[in-house]
This record gives structure tokens, sequence and C-alpha cells, in this order.
């Protein structure tokens, strides 16, 4: 990839050069190899440099943290020197930090002595943090800057072919590209050559994502066989039984290790997911909000709590089905430019979770309360067309004013409840998902949402948009087993619509 920035540094590398200085001819490097780290005149630059005395290496120490541009010239500067070996892990890391960069595309990766002169436990070791790094499956976009580290390790399994670490990794970084034959017959080969837990571990993945359950299953007993205290294994055990279809021995698996441990972050995951695919309760979802609230170190590299919320109605996103109408705003004022611009930055059709879209809004902060409710009548919001539902991030934006409150007697709690007055339309189903986006944040307002919510169904129930609170109702946490019948009764059968008058049931459960 090109750049303007990525220029501009190569010319101010290229003047700090001839000028002999040697701090700016770094600093300048590094950043357009971050800007593009295949552009040939960076490349000249550093052979430039590597021809100097002393190679230019101290130019680019090795310090915790350092950046991928300083970590790829280090590396391409020790390959010039000879030892490429030395310089391809701080290659790696540096694809580790911006994996969809082609920080790998050079010919020196690329030749098959390489793979051959780099020791193998180092490479092994090289492609784990890489793994670790770029996710499983590696992003699309990832896929291909990736592709020269699989050609090495081929190289290296060539020469090296009964190294099982390095044909475990070899088989995970496979995995991830999408090379899944590959993957399974170097985890196999591992496994065959030093058996061992983490070798039928490497297997098991391989055989998941060939889609070869009951093999998968099968190593994985092994692995937990060799090491019965792992309670990792124990997860992974139980997502392949219920992705084979067995979920009641699936959760025997997660309740087994739980007793062991009721706070270890893959089990926990694992069991909560796997419950709400027992029964659909949204209160495993929020139990394991809970968690991930409490334990935010253990959590960062799982999306079991994304992966169940996707794709359903205000747990991941907007209702699909034709838009509700436009609500009315309270006040009447016109807001900003600026106010209409940073909402809709925020705005849009899905969100990862509930918190997702409450920590989304946390930008709204800068818009007024008062803007914040006038966006709500802007012929923007009202468009029946848009799809970015405008309303509910202007009233998720209302939750971040105020937020040191306590909740009952809080600004915010009584501005979306006054919007909820009125029919169903846009401005009382957002209000009515805001309440319950902060009820997953905030336990201690559960209660208290449970109650508006559980109001506001009956209010509407026989109404004509009854099933558009009743979606709602589904998403809420804390409400009782009748209510929550009740929205997916609603849900499974609409109501007819009739006229009805306001009752004042409303009075009953709204605080001011």
């Amino acid at each position: 990839m090109d750049s303007p920035s990525a220029r501009r540094d190569v010319a101010r590398a290229r003047d700090a050069l001839e000028r002999g200085e040697t701090t700016p001819l770094a600093t300048h490097l590094a950043a357009a190899l971050a800007h593009s780290p295949a552009l040939p005149e960076i490349h000249e630059l550093l052979g430039r440099l590597a021809a100097r005395a002393g190679g230019g290496l101290d130019l680019f120490p090795l310090e915790a943290h350092a950046p991928a541009g300083r970590l790829a010239a280090r590396a391409h500067l020790l390959a010039a020197a000879g030892r490429p070996e030395e310089g391809l892990p701080l290659l790696a890391a540096a694809s580790g930090l911006a994996p969809a960069h082609d920080w790998a595309g050079v010919p020196w990766v690329a030749d098959p002595a390489l793979g051959t002169r780099i020791a193998p436990g180092l490479l092994a070791r090289t492609v784990m943090r890489l793994c670790t790094a770029v996710g499983d499956p590696a992003p699309p976009t990832t896929v291909t800057p990736l592709r020269p580290y699989l050609s090495v390790v081929r190289f290296a399994v060539a020469a090296h072919g009964e190294h099982a670490m390095l044909l475990g990794a070899g088989s995970a970084l496979a995995r991830r590209l999408g090379e899944v034959r590959l993957a399974v017959e170097w985890a196999g080969r591992g496994a065959r050559a030093q058996p061992s837990k983490l070798a039928e571990i490497w297997l098991g993945y391989a055989y998941r994502s060939a889609g070869r359950m009951p093999e998968a299953l099968a190593a994985l007993r092994r692995a937990v066989a060799y090491d019965p205290d792992d309670l990792s294994v124990y997860a992974d055990v139980a997502a392949t039984l219920a992705d084979l279809g067995r979920l009641d021995e699936a959760l025997r698996w997660t309740e087994l290790a739980l007793e062991r441990d009721p706070h270890f972050d893959c089990v926990v995951h694992t069991a909560h997911r796997l419950r709400h695919r027992a029964d659909g309760d949204v209160e495993h979802l929020v139990g394991l909000a809970d968690f991930v609230r409490d334990h935010p170190d253990d959590a960062h590299e799982h999306t079991d709590l994304e992966e169940c919320c996707r794709n359903t109605p205000w747990l991941g996103g907007l209702p699909s089905g034709a838009p509700l109408p436009a609500g009315r705003a309270p006040v009447n004022a016109r807001p900003s430019a600026d106010a209409l611009h940073r909402l809709q930055r925020v705005a849009g059709a899905s969100w990862p979770h509930p918190p997702g879209a409450y920590d989304r809004a946390l930008g709204l902060v800068l818009v007024e309360p008062w803007e914040l409710l006038a966006l709500l009548a802007h012929p923007e919001t009202a468009r029946a067309d848009q799809q970015s539902g405008l309303e509910v991030w202007a009233c998720l934006g209302l939750l971040h004013h105020g937020a040191e409150e306590p909740w009952l007697e809080s600004s915010r709690r009584r501005l979306l409840l006054g919007l909820l007055d009125g029919d169903v339309d846009r401005v009382t189903q957002a209000a009515l998902f805001a309440l319950i986006a902060y009820a997953w944040v905030d336990p201690e307002a559960r209660p208290d949402v449970a109650a508006v919510v559980a109001g506001r169904l009956t209010e509407t129930a026989s109404g004509p948009n009854a099933r558009a609170v009743a979606e709602l109702a589904l998403a809420a946490p804390g409400l009782d087993r009748p209510t929550r019948e009740l929205a997916a009764a609603t849900i499974r059968v609409p109501a007819v619509p009739r006229p009805r008058g306001r009752g004042r049931s409303l009075l009953r459960w709204r605080r001011e």
C-alpha cells in the first residue's frame, strides 16, 4: 500500500540520511514502514543504511512495546546483515500489531533457505505468538499478508518433519488462514511424533475447522486425559459436544469444570452461551455480561456474548421489518449541526450487545441533553427510510448525562420515562431500549427497569404495535416469568389491533 504520508516520511528520511542526522532518519523510516511496509523506496533507504558501518541496527533498538515500524526496520537490517533468522520474529511481531499490512512480502522472507536456517523451536514460538495476535480464523483482510509466514513453515517442515511443536504451531497458522487440510495433516503428524496434551488440542482444533466433529471430540478427550486440571479443554469438549447436538452432555462438562473453579473465564463464557442455546433465556447473557464487566482482563479473547446477541432484535441491533411511525420531541428547539454530526457518527443499525451499544454512545456526552431531545424530531431522524436508528442513539446518549446521580432520582431516568408517554412509535421504542441497555450495565437499576418494561408491555399488549414492545421486553434483564411468557406469546401470535383508550396503568409503574 502506497500513501502520501509514507512518501513524505521517505523524503524526510532521505534528507536526514544525506545530512547524517540519524535520529530523525530512524524516526521517519519507521513511520514510513508503518504506513507502507512494502514501498520500494523505503527498502532502498534501508539498503543504504545497512551498507554503512554498523549496519544501522543501533538506530532501532529493541525495547518493550516498540512500534511496528521500528520492529520491521530492525528485522530488515538484520536480514541485510545475514541474520534473517533473527529478523523474522521481529517482523512477525510487527504483523501481530498490524496484521493487515504486508510486512512479510519481501524477498528475504520468501527465500526457501530461511525455513531451513531458522531453528524449528524458535519458528514455532514465533508462529504461536503470531496466531495469538491475529485471531481464529484470521480476518479476510489479513490472510494474504500472513501467507509468507506459512511458506516459511512449509520449508521448515520439509527440513524438520518430525518436530512436533513446529507441526502443531504450523497447523494453528494454517487453520487460521483457511488451509484446513494442511492443518489436519500437520497436527496429525505432530501428535504421532510426540503425543501430548497440546498436540491433541491442535489436532482437535484442526478437526473442528474441517467439520470432523467426532474426531475433534476424541482428540480433545485425549487432551483431558493428559491433564485433567486444564479447565480450558473442558470448555472445548463442551463446545464440540454442543456442535454434535449433545447439549446435555456439553452442559455437564461445563458444570464439572465450574465445580472446580466457578470463575474460570473460558468455562464461564462457554457455560452461559450453551445455557442460552438450551433455553433462549436472556438472563444467561446478562450473567455473561456481568462476568465480562467484573473480569475485563479475562474477557478480551472471548466473543461468546457478541455471537449470542448477533442477529437478534435489540440484543444485536435494530429489528428487521418496517419501522414504526416517527415520534415526537419533548422540546421545540433547533439542535446544532455539530450535535447532528456527532449523533450520525455513532449511529448504526447494529451493535455487539446492549453494553456495547451503551459504550458506543459515550461520545454523546458532548451533546447537551436538550439537543439530544431536539434531535428526536430532526428531519434526518424522522425520515421513514433511515435505518441507522438515530432515535435509539439519541436516547442512549441521554444515559451518559448526570451519570453520577443515583438511578432512581436521576435526570436521565426522568427524561427517558417522559419519552414513553403516548402511542408506540420510534421515540418510545428508543427510550425503552435505552432503559433496557442501562439495566444491562447497572444491576441495581434492573428491578426498576423491569417494572417499567412490564408495565409498558401490559399497556400495549392488545395494541397494533404490541410486537415491537414484546421484542424489547425479551431483551430486558430481570423480567418475571409471566411477563416474559406474555412477551413470547405476543411475538408468536400478534395481537389483533383494536381501538382502545389510554389506560391509567402507566401511572402505577412510572416514578417521576
